[in-house]
């Protein structure tokens, strides 16, 4: 007889307890000298702004990126060649690149076309013309990101969507189920198992390149690090206390979301 494969025991979590070790002590450190204790106030001012780039961003890039997963298994040639030509150019550029483009070369080419459009409502004096400047540095940093994101993110949905069995999609239509309401109740709660890991981990990667908004002077953790090592010449305790706060950010994040795929595992089970 074949002998059954026993059940994989729970490891315990070492790397978790060492990092904690790691992360007590550090705070410990920074809370017990006056120097650390004011970078970390001072880094600390663009939390919120790395929060909400981050979560906007994302919500933006998720949106625009299930659009796109959908142009790309829909039955018109014309729109999967235009997602997969969409998804291929956008993941072939840098981030960085897609930063300085869209904020230096896209919205003035935008701020020009959208002048051009609305001529006739700015001459009847219904609307200002629209300036460059209008477009502030943290939207035009947001925009970048969302047009990157969005490109990994489609690709994601996509696979988790192709992932569901014909035999559901099949089910469904057999008891009279049309598109919106099969994609809503069986393709996509499916879809999403699937989908929430590598979902989770661009997430917490948009965290951490939501630091690239620094290099447009967006107040956030990174820029804030810059000026006050800058002014004060303290490059090591200023991005010491950058790296602290980015780890305690992703470390959380990442620790909620496998407990939501731990969760999510056990009902998909039952």
């Amino acid at each position: 007889m074949a002998a059954h494969p026993k059940p994989a025991q729970k490891e315990f979590p070492w790397w978790l307890a060492a990092f904690a070790c790691v992360m007590g002590a550090a705070t410990l450190a920074i809370f017990s000298s006056e120097l650390y204790t004011q970078v970390l106030s001072t880094v600390a001012r663009g939390v919120g702004v790395t929060i909400f780039v981050t979560v906007v961003a994302f919500a933006l890039a998720s949106a625009l990126g299930l659009a796109i997963a959908l142009m790309a298994l829909s039955k018109s040639k014309w729109l999967r060649q235009t997602a997969r030509f969409y998804v291929e150019i956008i993941r072939g550029v840098p981030i960085l690149v897609l930063l300085f483009w869209i904020a230096f070369a896209g919205v003035p080419v935008f701020v020009s076309g959208w002048n051009a459009l609305t001529l006739p409502l700015q001459s009847a004096g219904l609307i200002d013309p629209l300036q460059v400047r209008d477009v502030s540095l943290l939207w035009r940093a947001i925009i970048a990101l969302v047009v990157a994101y969005s490109s990994f993110i489609a690709e994601i949905f996509r696979a988790g969507i192709q992932s569901v069995p014909d035999g559901q999609i099949d089910a469904a239509k057999s008891l009279g189920l049309h598109n919106w309401a099969r994609f809503r109740h069986v393709t996509w709660p499916q879809a999403f198992r699937t989908i929430l890991p590598p979902y989770s981990n661009d997430f917490i990667a948009m965290v951490k390149d939501s630091s690239l908004v620094s290099v447009l002077g967006v107040a956030d953790i990174t820029q804030m690090g810059k000026i006050y090592a800058a002014g004060s010449f303290r490059f090591f305790e200023t991005y010491s206390i950058v790296a602290y706060i980015y780890l305690l950010l992703t470390i959380s994040l990442s620790l909620a979301l496998r407990g939501l795929e731990r969760r999510m595992r056990k009902d998909f089970e039952r």
